[in-house]
């Protein structure tokens, strides 16, 4: 398997997070013509509570927030909107670390009137670019991200997060 999810808070087994990970990730993969077979990414499921320790910690933001990426390496274009530098499989297959957090996320969900599985789904895509290098501080590479997430979901059947 492509993700190896560890359960925290056991509200997400209710979801089948494991399985939805497990999806999104290779769907992620697959769209940027990469073969999951030959990578791991480690899935931390949480609470609040967790994730704004984690945010705290890494990011220096005392808050909770929906999901959380650590990439084992630096991708990122140096360009504004350039793809980044995709890995190749190879011994240290390891792209990262993704933490999500349930309460945020039913909330998100909630407000934004979509189906909770929709939105981690959403997520989980989210957070697999981030390992991949993408990222969406700078509009440009906003605009790519967020083009390949609408790709992949669609792949999935899932309308377009960005849309009203």
């Amino acid at each position: 398997m492509l993700t190896d999810t560890i359960i925290e808070d056991e509200r997400w087994d209710g979801l089948g997070l494991t399985q939805l990970a497990e999806t999104a990730a290779t769907a992620t993969l697959a769209h940027l013509g990469l073969d999951p077979v030959s990578f791991e990414i480690a899935v931390l499921a949480c609470d609040d509570a967790r994730i704004a320790d984690l945010n705290t910690e890494f990011r220096a933001k005392p808050t909770a927030t929906n999901v959380l990426s650590w990439p084992n390496e630096e991708r990122g274009a140096e360009a504004d909107g350039d793809m980044p530098d995709l890995p190749e499989p190879g011994p240290d297959s390891e792209l990262g670390d993704i933490a999500i957090a349930y309460d945020t996320c039913a909330r998100e969900a909630s407000e934004a009137g979509k189906p909770m599985v929709d939105h981690v789904t959403h997520l989980m895509v989210h957070g697999t670019l981030h390992l991949l290098g993408f990222d969406h501080i700078r509009d440009k590479d906003a605009t790519l991200m967020e083009g390949h997430e609408v790709a992949i979901l669609g792949k999935l059947g899932l309308p377009d997060p960005y849309r009203e």
